[in-house]
């Protein structure tokens, strides 16, 4: 039996397309099979399914990101970085504390017997800008009330300047839009990164600070 090789045309609307030589012998079935005449195969068209799916699976790995992630950042170490004890009742400790972070310059936002929030800005670069929360929390440690545990945790959020370039246009009735060559600059702060400070050195001298004003609150009252 010879092999033939059978060139098949596609007649469009405006023009004809040929078809390669394909180098296997094309039957009259095969070609009625390929074009849409004869019988539908479902098995074909389940092959060609199954192929279209696995390229879409490959193609979705191609374009996908990986995801950074990180260990775990907390230990649980020492538990006297953020805390200390104070003779003192929850409300002194406080109050105390409201009165430190008043006298270094930070905004009170918060205030009650048992909790103290400020907040203080820094800008130590001309486009960097630096937010800290401090936050107090007063609770009594002892059964009268008199011996209390003051928890301060301090977060310090970082900002950048970012500028975005817009570039104007102006329109015109009989022409249109019409890009002209001026462009204007807008800028705004970006939240960039976010830290609980844990450096031992920061919470012990806010702790100190704390003991001054409750010493001094102490002295008031005893001679009032």
């Amino acid at each position: 039996m010879t092999q033939t090789q059978t060139r098949t045309e596609i007649q469009t609307p405006h023009q004809e397309h040929l078809l390669p030589d394909v180098a296997c012998p094309l039957t009259p079935s095969l070609t009625d099979s390929l074009f849409g005449r004869g019988p539908r195969r479902p098995a074909a068209r389940s092959v060609a399914a199954a192929v279209l799916v696995g390229a879409a699976v490959l193609l979705a790995g191609c374009v996908g990101t990986n995801v950074k992630t990180f260990g775990v950042q907390e230990s649980f170490g020492s538990v006297t970085t953020y805390s200390r004890m104070f003779d003192a009742t929850p409300a002194q400790t406080c109050e105390a504390s409201r009165r430190a972070l008043l006298s270094q310059g930070y905004i009170i936002s918060s205030s009650s017997a048992d909790l103290v929030e400020g907040k203080k800005s820094f800008q130590p670069e001309a486009e960097s800008h630096l937010q800290m929360v401090v936050r107090v929390v007063c609770v009594p440690e002892a059964s009268d009330g008199k011996v209390s545990l003051g928890f301060v945790t301090a977060l310090q959020d970082t900002y950048a300047l970012r500028k975005t370039n817009n570039s104007a246009s102006l329109g015109v009735g009989a022409i249109g839009s019409v890009s002209l060559p001026l462009s204007a600059s807008s800028e705004s702060m970006v939240k960039v990164g976010s830290e609980t400070i844990s450096k031992d050195t920061f919470y012990e001298s806010f702790f100190d600070l704390v003991k001054r004003y409750l010493v001094i609150d102490q002295a008031q009252a005893l001679g009032g």
